[in-house]
């Protein structure tokens, strides 16, 4: 009695690994969300707005405010230029910017070009769109794209291509090659790029963040996803936004409506704040999180796990096969009892879950003390 989409797919493995680590009072290395405070800034500007009383309503495509303040700093951050009266439209966290972008463009039987391993709810987003997903794996140690691979994926029913740069769960962040053999497809094929960048300002090692809508001629074929849980540690506040051409955000405007109507009014204006961050804090926030990178790549790597350092976004993705433990599910269900750490079985980031089986994913996002206690809990390996 229930609709064939949702056989496509089933509950979020992330969130249930968190409900697993609760059960085992396991350090929860599984979700990537911070266990530190969020910026004073960004807590006294939320408490603000709501003795405001910025309680009721925005207008449903965000706050102009904010809506400004964000076509700013994608002009400053992304060489973007946007409307923010005809460009930008706010939503309830990145994840709903994604589902109805793919919405606004998806037909049922379209195809859907998506690189693997990808972010769990990328699949999914495709089913209840109607899309038909096609993968593209990343493949090597620096997850790179063939892109002869890349080419035959495109045919007349290929309507859009998911980007996530940084990419969440590899860390991988792609070059501005990679980027111009994508762009070039996607212009040759008549295809719109959703990118997801919503780590765009967490890379190390000198890695350059590229928003392909800045490349010539994508501006106006390219949805350009961001958000604030990431950066400013506030996942919970669940705002997000899109930005795109006229004729492809009145689309998501309508669709964002009657999904959410609007993301919550007093966290829009406090986002306001959090865009009025000077240079200093995101410099500060890629040194915070490459130590915590370091932490927990030496801890994994001294315990047996095979990986390499990410470039972006704040995940590990480690290769399981030195251990006699089972598959990635069967060894994270042991290590959530058995050692005290949860991680995310790696298989939950690909269609066909054996490409997965060998994989586990850890989080970095959270406080030295608690990145401290999954290091002490690893010695028991």
């Amino acid at each position: 009695m229930t609709s064939k989409r949702c056989d496509y797919f089933g509950e979020s493995v992330i969130r249930d690994m968190t409900r697993l680590a609760l059960h085992h009072n396991a350090v929860n290395l599984a979700q990537g969300f911070p266990d530190f405070p969020a910026p004073e800034e960004l807590k006294k500007a939320a408490c603000d707005a709501v003795k405001a009383d910025h309680n009721q309503y925005a207008i449903t495509w965000g706050a102009r405010e904010l809506r400004e303040a964000i076509t700013n700093k994608a002009a400053r951050f992304n060489n973007i230029r946007a409307d923010p009266g005809q460009e930008v439209t706010v939503t309830c966290g990145t994840t709903e910017a994604m589902m109805a972008s793919m919405l606004a463009v998806i037909d049922p039987g379209d195809e859907v070009i998506i690189f693997e391993p990808f972010y769990e709810n990328y699949g999914p987003d495709a089913a209840v769109s109607g899309a038909v997903p096609r993968f593209v794996p990343l493949e090597g140690a620096d997850f790179t794209f063939d892109a002869d691979i890349l080419a035959a994926a495109f045919n007349h029913r290929t309507k859009a291509l998911v980007l996530n740069t940084p990419n969440n769960p590899t860390g991988k962040v792609f070059g501005k090659d990679e980027m111009s053999v994508i762009a070039d497809l996607a212009i040759d094929n008549d295809v719109t790029v959703i990118t997801d960048e919503i780590y765009e300002h967490i890379i190390y090692d000198g890695a350059q963040h590229t928003s392909i809508a800045s490349m010539n001629d994508m501006d106006q074929r390219t949805i350009t996803i961001g958000g604030f849980s990431k950066t400013y540690s506030v996942t919970g506040w669940r705002v997000g936004y899109v930005l795109a051409p006229p004729h492809l955000t009145g689309a998501i405007r309508k669709v964002h409506d009657f999904l959410t109507v609007g993301a919550p009014a007093p966290l829009q204006h406090a986002c306001v704040a959090a865009l009025d961050l000077p240079p200093a804090y995101y410099e500060e926030l890629v040194r915070m999180y490459d130590k915590k990178r370091h932490m927990l790549y030496n801890a994994l790597s001294k315990h047996g796990f095979t990986c390499k350092l990410p470039q972006g976004a704040y995940y590990i993705l480690v290769d399981i096969s030195a251990f006699d433990r089972g598959d990635d599910v069967t060894f994270a269900h042991y290590l959530a009892s058995e050692i005290g750490v949860a991680a995310v079985p790696g298989s939950s980031f690909y269609k066909n879950p054996e490409m997965g089986a060998s994989t586990l994913r850890f989080t970095f996002s959270k406080s030295d003390e608690t990145l401290q206690e999954a290091v002490s809990r690893l010695e028991n390996l």
